[in-house]
């Protein structure tokens, strides 16, 4: 049981508490499209992204999607977003999969550069507020894109335009670019137990 001195000693605090936050958030006027990524060795990065989608989708939004290296499985996300929004989201599914399964470089390049020209024309549609490039930091992680030059188109990219960005290891100047950066770290994995990617969880 709380007694009164407690309670009162918590009022006081989350008072204070709540003059501190409403200042700090009366301080913030700027309103812009964001750059967003969301990388590390962690689980988590598309699936963040895709709860961005359906964020966005809950205020209307016109949204865009290219996957730069994922193509060989149907997912529960392009599948729920594919059917249930068509005429809210453009997905573009561009990759054949990871580099370990191609194994042919000229091709990978050639996907990744089809995948990056069809990211610029969502960019370029007035009409789409945000834009996820789902593995793009792979792409340039192996130099199948050139990261100086995809960070200058972005940074060029129209002032209301969100682009939210997913893969592994992004490069640097992606980074400093960037208006939000996420790690996602590994804590543990249950791949290392021998579970396999399961439907609705992985895919």
């Amino acid at each position: 049981m709380i007694s009164n001195a407690e309670a009162e000693r918590h009022r006081d605090k989350m008072r204070k508490r709540k003059e501190v936050q409403d200042k700090e958030v009366a301080a913030k006027t700027v309103e812009k499209g964001l750059l967003i990524v969301n990388t590390g060795p962690g689980k988590g990065k598309s699936t963040a992204a895709f709860g961005l989608i359906l964020r966005a989708l809950g205020h209307g939004w016109r949204i865009g999607v290219v996957q730069f290296i994922k193509g060989a499985w149907t997912t529960g996300e392009r599948r729920v977003l594919e059917e249930r929004f068509a005429d809210l989201v453009s997905w573009h599914t561009m990759g054949e999969g990871f580099t370990w399964e191609t194994q042919d470089r000229a091709r990978d390049i050639a996907a990744a550069e089809a995948a990056w020209t069809q990211a610029q024309v969502l960019m370029e549609d007035r009409s789409i507020r945000l834009v996820v490039l789902d593995e793009l930091n792979i792409a340039l992680r192996y130099n199948y894109l050139s990261a100086a030059e995809v960070v200058e188109v972005l940074q060029r990219r129209r002032p209301e335009l969100h682009v939210a960005i997913t893969g592994r290891n992004a490069p640097q100047e992606l980074i400093e670019a960037a208006d939000l950066v996420t790690e996602m770290g590994l804590v543990k994995h249950h791949f290392a137990e021998g579970v396999k990617a399961q439907e609705g969880i992985e895919f």
